[in-house]
């Protein structure tokens, strides 16, 4: 195949799929600018993930981010709309618009209630993970003690089978996601995690753990940020590296997107300054300036994945179709 006919295909191929993100790094603290979500659907992506809280936040200010983001959207009807189940997103992306749902990194937004899953879910958040990067209430963090989960941990996993909101084992504890995939009963995601095999750092997830995610219907979304995709390295070719690597372990059919793009990049390289104890320098996270792979770089890893010989269905899935494929089985 020539590089003309390569793109041509990639070009094709990324006009049918539906384009799906599994993670954004808006400012938690609420101050983002929303009219940035302009740069995915200039993209030609159709649903993408917005965070509204973190650990390291407060969980009143993620209620509070919750709120200023949904009224935004609800003020903003003509290219954005808010996803409260699949079928959402597939009238949005007939109507030119951008869905958005929201997600959760790590438990201590539920502030020790177990009903609080059930009110965010109600205010949008589709998938929440467990703790970020240090323990909390639920469990392990991925650079702090390997623990599993707590008995709260075991308690939320059950209300968000119940209620429909997607396990989310990304930033998390070896052992904690384990266990959660194991007693969960339904698909668990790892929403924003590249292949520890290929690039050796603590935020990255092993073999077993992408297996183990696989076994249970998951995805594993390959994120784009430079530390974790190699030594600074926010290239196609590498990203498509842990797409293969995944892709080759469990099938193309478990393996997402999900860029955790931030268009702040500066302010989210002074939180780190604020807050070492989550990123800590032994990991790396002070060797270079924080930097991510855009929204636009995604038909630029689909020609990719054409050159590499991806089937065309395998792509379409990548694209989007394996997260959606998951949200429609566990949404309710």
């Amino acid at each position: 195949m020539t590089k003309t006919d390569a793109r041509r295909r990639a070009a094709q191929l990324y006009r049918k799929a539906l384009v799906w993100d599994d993670h954004s790094g808006f400012d938690p603290h609420g101050g983002a600018d929303l009219g940035n979500l302009e740069i995915w659907r200039k993209a030609g992506v159709h649903y993408l993930s917005v965070n509204v809280g973190y650990d390291v936040v407060e969980w009143q200010a993620t209620i509070k981010t919750l709120a200023r983001f949904r009224a935004w959207l609800q003020t903003h009807p003509k290219k954005y709309a808010l996803a409260r189940s699949t079928a959402d997103i597939k009238r949005a992306r007939k109507e030119g618009k951008l869905a958005i749902a929201f997600d959760l990194e790590g438990m201590s937004a539920l502030n020790g209630d177990v009903h609080m899953v059930r009110l965010y879910y109600d205010l949008g958040v589709r998938q929440m993970l467990f703790a970020y990067n240090l323990n909390n209430l639920a469990g392990g963090g991925c650079h702090d003690g390997n623990v599993g989960l707590t008995a709260f941990g075991r308690a939320v996993v059950k209300e968000m089978n119940r209620v429909g909101m997607l396990v989310d084992c990304s930033h998390t504890a070896y052992r904690t996601t384990m266990e959660a995939m194991e007693m969960s009963e339904a698909p668990v995601i790892f929403s924003h995690s590249c292949a520890k095999a290929l690039r050796d750092h603590g935020r990255n997830i092993v073999d077993e753990q992408i297996r183990a995610c696989a076994r249970t219907g998951g995805v594993v979304g390959v994120t784009g940020v430079n530390l974790f995709l190699g030594e600074n390295d926010t290239s196609s070719e590498t990203f498509v590296n842990h797409i293969a690597h995944m892709s080759d372990l469990v099938g193309a059919e478990h393996v997402g997107i999900a860029l955790d793009y931030a268009f702040d990049a500066a302010s989210v390289d002074d939180l780190l300054d604020g807050h070492e104890a989550y990123w800590p320098a032994s990991e790396g996270y002070s060797r270079w300036p924080t930097s991510y792979v855009p929204p636009r770089q995604l038909l630029e890893i689909t020609e990719t994945m054409v050159k590499r010989g991806f089937r065309d269905r395998e792509i379409i899935g990548v694209l989007g179709g394996n997260f959606m494929r998951v949200a429609g089985a566990v949404w309710k």
